[in-house]
């Protein structure tokens, strides 16, 4: 064999090893804006990967982008390393899912939290409005006041979905609970300003609330820390965020983001990824609510009860939560 066919032969083994299952196989994950670390939304995709690593020992790579225009190149990026899948965490990245996925055809991508209509493209999507209720329920118990407060994010039917479920929650306890709101903001970077989180939970307090829920990413960590300085409660979402004040966060709704990484991981390693619409909720769990040693001398057995029947009646379609996506404007 001359020089020249021995390095063609490595150079062609190389690339076969590389594109039946090795380094170039490999999954990608592109955050949201925020960063990986934000305790929330993106933190909640961070740990479904390691988790993924953890089981498989296998290696993923990942991508912070700091605004949105990076999110399609990063996208392309993975695609042309031969990465699979490729998850997009958030609703802002559905553009650039859409350019990559018609792209690169071959290539299997993933977002979460929004759809993408493409034959490539799997879309996650949760149904927060019955995980909503239940934070609504539990928040309409607590509180002292009878007033309880919502710190939204970026004003989308996302969030407003959120909302509409939050007030139904409350008002399955009492017609008279007040629900005050608030959205941080129209771009996705009200996901990204703790300080605003804070200013808008103040603002509250002062009306009267003392139960305040943020679904807003990252700036509702602001939101939960202005509610612990205030002696008041708050409510997490998307991550287990009772632990940042214990005693402070009555529970925290998780919507399984982790989950829905990890299976993306997972089924392209078994061989068994589809692209299509993945919904999920309180039935399939997608959905939570949670109950652990930093919050539960906050939930009184009667709290639970009544969250546990309401819980188990969603998802068994005994109680019916209204979704602004498909019903309409919210009826509260």
């Amino acid at each position: 064999m001359t020089l020249l066919t021995w390095k063609s032969w490595i150079g062609g083994a190389a690339m076969l090893i590389a594109t039946s299952g090795g380094l170039l196989a490999e999954p990608a994950l592109v955050y949201s804006v925020g960063g990986k670390f934000d305790g929330s939304f993106n933190e909640a995709a961070y740990r479904g990967a390691e988790r993924f690593t953890a089981e498989t020992g296998e290696s993923y790579r990942d991508f912070e982008i700091a605004r949105d225009a990076e999110s399609l190149q990063a996208l392309r990026n993975f695609a042309r390393r031969g990465a699979d899948p490729i998850v997009a965490i958030g609703f802002n990245q559905a553009s650039a899912v859409s350019g990559a996925a018609a792209d690169f055809p071959d290539a299997n991508f993933a977002i979460v939290d929004m759809v993408v209509d493409a034959p490539n493209v799997r879309s996650v999507v949760f149904r927060e409005h019955e995980g909503a209720y239940i934070a609504g329920l539990l928040a309409a118990m607590a509180s002292k006041t009878g007033t309880i407060g919502f710190v939204g994010g970026m004003d989308i039917p996302i969030i407003r979905r959120f909302l509409c479920g939050y007030r139904e929650g409350a008002a399955s306890v009492s017609s008279d609970v007040r629900v005050i709101f608030n959205m941080a903001g129209d771009t996705p970077a009200a996901f990204a300003d703790p300080a605003r989180g804070a200013e808008l939970a103040r603002s509250q307090i002062a009306r009267g609330a003392d139960v305040i829920i943020q679904a807003a990413g990252g700036t509702g960590i602001g939101v939960l820390q202005a509610v612990a300085d205030a002696g008041k409660l708050g409510i997490g979402t998307d991550s287990n965020q009772n632990g940042l004040h214990p005693g402070r966060v009555l529970t925290s709704i998780r919507k399984r983001i982790d989950t829905a990484v990890y299976a993306n991981f997972m089924d392209v390693r078994a061989g068994a990824w589809t692209p299509g619409v993945q919904e999920l909720g309180l039935k399939d769990g997608g959905m939570d609510w949670v109950l652990d040693d930093t919050n539960r001398a906050l939930v009184t057995p009667e709290m639970e009860a009544a969250a546990r029947s309401a819980e188990a009646g969603i998802a068994e379609g005994r109680i019916s939560v209204h979704d602004i996506m498909r019903d309409g404007e919210c009826p509260l």
